[in-house]
């Protein structure tokens, strides 16, 4: 399925938390103290855990061209792997327990068809039952959750410059003194397809790699983990990143109906209703609520006018309004606009994006994300990152004119990916032939689809699970985190879903919202690593209540 831009967005956006393959514009457009370790071997390894074993053709036969049915993996249920650490976190010397292994995830008959890795932190000598509990993951769909894991929450974090752009090779990292870890135990989990989460075979893959099937997996995922572990009475969170905070919400109305309540849910580069995320012909809503972000990068990169950088935060407001306003209202008019009316329009917007008027016009007053991020420097050769704008970076193949290139990827994939696959195997002790996938379409040619549902049920929506989940529990509590120079999920859609969600007055008091100086992973940004940290605790610390 295309993506909302171009077929080559899926791949670069996919290299990420952030969000990765979207629906269809043209099938959505008229749509809406005690040991917690069951079954614990002290430094037990899956080492005899196959990697992939595949089906091999029989001796003359042409090779298949669908070699997605050839994939099997093993997914035979081997003892976690336990091992004990200690990190100093904002000043403290923390000791805790590290758990990495895999949870199956089985039909009705009992059968295995898929298991889920996981990696768990748990702060060591504490009550359970007043001890917070976080499951943790990244997005994509298609993504697993090294990001969330060495950027922000685990007790290692990959080692980047301060302001969130790659060093030299080699890749390191160093204990993260912003580790979430002295507030609330975490539970770091990889999607399936992603990182070493398997389905058993291809053709089970896909049952997963949907909307349904992916809240239905971590829901039970989540189920069983409070069960083996013995975690039914603790504090729970939820904290999901990009396509992670979809999940987020569809997983806590799922869960809702099991039985299953949440203390809190973060929610991190929010996307919801992909309504405000789709631009097409007949939907111009993604235009107005993605100006305000054009605005803050611009500024950024010094492409606004003087008087517009003097004081950001009232700028900002300045371009929500226009953009929510008489933007809005002159894209409602359609092609009934007049020209005088479409020069005004033309004049305002190219003020507040820092675009050549005539790009704005040849684009008939429409500037999706590839046109942003290809044409704001252009006079410098430089493409503009798209899960952060504050990246940049020339072209791959010398050409402005090539397929969308995000230079947020290229610059953060390689420490991450060097980083995770030596710290897992090494000081985690997982020791596995078996690659991680750090995306889905790494396990094969399976993952070229995912399943966003039919055009009758409309653009994909979980706010409507998340709204669920909020009034079936008074106590919920919902923290919104958005960075200003993130182009995949953008600060001011997320506020039109939230504020669309229909609630009564003593239920939207219960969300709140955090905003960043970063991009789609506000993390990198030490900083703003430093401020996600004290939010993330004061939320939990008012999700709680007093005495907790």
């Amino acid at each position: 399925m295309r993506s909302f831009c171009l077929l080559s967005l899926l791949v670069v956006a996919l290299l990420r938390g952030g969000l990765g393959q979207q629906p269809d514009s043209s099938q959505a457009k008229n749509e809406k103290t005690k040991s917690e370790q069951p079954r614990t071997a002290e430094r037990k390894t899956p080492e005899t855990a196959p990697a992939r074993e595949e089906k091999k053709p029989e001796t003359e036969k042409a090779e298949p061209e669908d070699k997605e049915k050839e994939e099997h993996y093993d997914v035979t249920e081997i003892p976690p792997v336990t091992t004990h650490h200690q990190v100093t976190v904002e000043g403290k010397l923390l000791k805790y327990t590290a758990t990495g292994g895999r949870l199956p995830i089985k039909r009705a008959d009992g059968k295995i068809e898929a298991e889920m890795f996981f990696v768990a932190y748990t702060l060591d000598g504490q009550d359970v039952s007043k001890r917070p509990l976080t499951f943790a993951f990244n997005g994509g769909p298609g993504s697993a959750s090294i990001w969330l894991h060495m950027g922000a929450l685990g007790p290692k974090r990959v080692v980047l410059k301060p302001d969130g752009f790659m060093p030299a090779a080699p890749y390191r990292m160093e204990d993260n003194a912003h580790s979430a870890l002295d507030r609330t135990d975490l539970v770091l989990v990889d999607a399936i397809g992603t990182g070493f989460s398997r389905a058993a075979n291809a053709e089970l893959s896909k049952k997963y790699w949907g909307v349904k099937g992916d809240i239905e997996a971590f829901g039970e995922f989540i189920r069983l983990y409070l069960t083996r572990y013995q975690r039914w009475a603790s504090p729970l969170y939820l904290l999901g990143e990009s396509y992670g905070t979809t999940r987020a919400a569809g997983v806590a109305g799922y869960l809702t109906e099991h039985g299953i309540s949440f203390n809190g849910i973060v929610l991190l580069s929010m996307v919801l209703n992909f309504e405000t995320l789709v631009f097409a012909k007949t939907n111009d809503l993604p235009y107005v609520l993605i100006l305000p972000s054009y605005t803050m990068i611009a500024a950024y990169h010094k492409k606004l006018a003087r008087e517009l950088t003097q004081d950001l935060a009232k700028t900002r407001l300045e371009a929500e309004k226009w953009a929510s306003t008489e933007y809005k209202q002159a894209l409602d008019k359609g092609d009934a606009l007049s020209p005088q009316e479409r020069q005004a329009v033309i004049d305002q917007m190219a003020r507040y994006t820092g675009l050549s008027k005539e790009v704005i016009d040849e684009a008939n007053l429409r500037i999706n994300v590839r046109e942003f991020t290809h044409y704001l420097l252009i006079d410098q050769k430089l493409r503009v990152g798209r899960l952060d704008g504050r990246f940049t970076g020339p072209d791959p193949e010398g050409l402005m004119d090539t397929p969308f290139h995000d230079p947020t990827g290229s610059a953060t994939l390689p420490p991450y990916t060097s980083v995770f696959n030596n710290y897992v195997r090494t000081e985690l002790g997982y020791k596995s032939d078996m690659p991680y996938n750090v995306f889905a379409f790494q396990a094969g040619s399976g993952f070229s689809k995912w399943e966003w549902g039919s055009a009758i049920q409309g653009f994909p929506d979980t706010a409507s699970a998340l709204r669920e989940a909020i009034t079936k529990n008074p106590y919920l509590k919902v923290l919104i985190m958005e960075g200003y120079y993130d182009l995949a999920t953008p600060f001011y859609a997320a506020d039109y879903t939230i504020q669309h969600l229909d609630l009564p007055a003593d239920y939207r008091k219960n969300i709140s919202y955090a905003t960043y100086d970063s991009g789609h992973m506000v993390y990198l940004h030490t900083p703003s690593l430093r401020k996600f940290k004290r939010d993330l605790v004061s939320f939990i610390d008012t999700s709680m209540g007093e005495g907790q």
